[in-house]
């Protein structure tokens, strides 16, 4: 494990016993809020803790990069113009990942971050809070876990398996998925949090997945690490990588395999107008 890998764990194991876990099934219905009210999705929300902890994960890393600009989940939420730092160089902050299954007292949940540049995601980090598992990824040196080079495995199953994200879909295009994607896959339950999605499509328990919205702190870290193992993470419609200063597009495929990516952007590329 590298000396940044060792870092970047061991802050993420101080915040989540110091900060996140003494939050966890103890929080008053004060200490949470729904951002997302109104639109499309249904419900977004953001805990106390997710402060707390973009606060303490932040400190953290302008020690381990002094200077370096931090787009943090919800800083950017308070901010919209915190966005324009993923144009250059800096950190990607996801405090929380799965708060909606945090603020319901269960897992899965995990921290997020990525070190980005030129609009690409350099090197990326996925922990989970419950288990402790921890994933790293550096550009062009492969996709570890625990410190182990993995290389992504399928399920081998037919038809393949799929968790299709279908909030934050308009009615029609939710519709369309259902009647002419879905039918092709073997259908799982998706996790609400891309801490635990990713490394499913990596470690052989889902073979693809469909993503609508494509935030940066959501997806930098796992695009990378799956790629790094081997898969594919990329838009289906012009098949372009993923870049964390696109904030407004929509739309994403993740898969263990390209072939399993392909057989996917073809099927969405085909749905009708």
């Amino acid at each position: 494990m590298s000396i940044i890998d060792r870092e970047i764990l061991a802050l993420c194991r101080d915040v989540t016993e110091n900060v996140i876990l003494p939050r966890y099934r103890n929080l008053a219905d004060h200490d949470v809020v729904d951002k997302n009210a109104g639109k499309i999705g249904g419900t977004d929300p953001v805990t106390i803790a997710d402060r707390e902890s973009e606060e303490a994960l932040s400190e953290g890393l302008a020690k381990l990069a002094p200077g370096v600009p931090i787009v943090g989940e919800e800083g950017a939420h308070a901010d919209p113009a915190v966005l324009h730092r993923l144009k250059g160089p800096c950190w990607i902050v996801d405090p929380i990942d799965g708060t909606r299954n945090f603020a319901s007292g269960q897992p899965p949940f995990g921290i997020l971050i990525a070190q980005a540049d030129e609009g690409f995601a350099q090197s990326g980090w996925i922990y989970d809070c419950i288990s402790g598992r921890f994933c790293a990824a550096h550009r062009g040196k492969g996709a570890f876990v625990g410190g182990e080079q993995i290389t992504a495995t399928t399920t081998q199953e037919d038809p393949p398996v799929s968790a299709i994200s279908l909030i934050f879909m308009d009615e029609n295009k939710r519709e369309a998925m259902i009647e002419h994607i879905c039918p092709h896959y073997r259908l799982t339950d998706i996790p609400y949090c891309a801490a635990e999605q990713y490394p499913r499509l990596a470690l052989g328990e889902n073979d693809v997945s469909i993503f609508e919205r494509t935030l940066a702190w959501d997806h930098a870290a796992g695009c990378l690490w799956l790629e790094e193992a081997g898969g594919k993470a990329a838009r289906p419609h012009d098949d372009s990588p993923y870049r964390v200063d696109e904030w407004d597009r929509k739309g994403l495929v993740a898969a263990a395999t390209p072939a399993l990516w392909e057989a996917m952007a073809r099927r969405l590329n085909a749905l009708p107008a």
